[in-house]
């Protein structure tokens, strides 16, 4: 394996939505539309970090990152997600790679902070917690996690872009 973690290009679009779609294909509780929010918060110049696994020319992997809005007004926070591995390669760390990435790249320019919606067995090892304060509606607090760079959390209410409600 001769990966590499690079930011994703033009030529990578089609790739990034077949992996997204393997990814995702058989996990229960998704919506099966990530490819699609890929796509839209590109469209919509949302896209404030996009980085590709690569190995050789083939994209085995891809995050996603796109300013939130807190109630708060707290300003500087994103949402990291998706983030996508083909199944066949899943297991390497390419995902705890391209995690590693984002986080360090949000970090160089200058964010406040970072969420994420999934698994706290997963997101904990990177630094990320459920916070009382910060809520995104209709999601058990658990699995609501948060990371501070600047070692502040807002409280309120989270909305991710529109972009989220893509369906195609």
């Amino acid at each position: 394996m001769n990966l590499i973690i690079r930011n994703e290009r033009a030529e990578d679009i089609q790739q990034i939505a077949a992996v997204t779609v393997a990814a995702f294909e058989q996990e229960v509780h998704s919506s099966h539309t990530e490819q699609f929010i890929v796509d839209a918060l590109r469209k919509a110049g949302q896209l404030t970090v996009s980085l590709v696994a690569v190995d050789e020319d083939h994209v085995v992997g891809q995050v996603a990152v796109s300013p939130v809005t807190v109630s708060s007004g707290a300003a500087g926070w994103y949402g990291l997600g998706p983030i996508s591995v083909l199944p066949d390669w899943q297991g390497q760390g390419i995902g705890s790679s391209l995690m590693k990435a984002a986080l360090t790249e949000l970090q160089k320019q200058g964010a406040a902070g970072c969420v994420v919606l999934g698994d706290p067995d997963y997101y904990n090892r990177f630094g990320f917690n459920a916070h009382a304060g910060l809520v995104l509606p209709g999601v058990p607090q658990a699995y609501f996690q948060a990371l501070s760079f600047c070692g502040e959390f807002p409280a309120g209410t989270v909305h991710y872009h529109p972009s989220f409600s893509a369906t195609e």
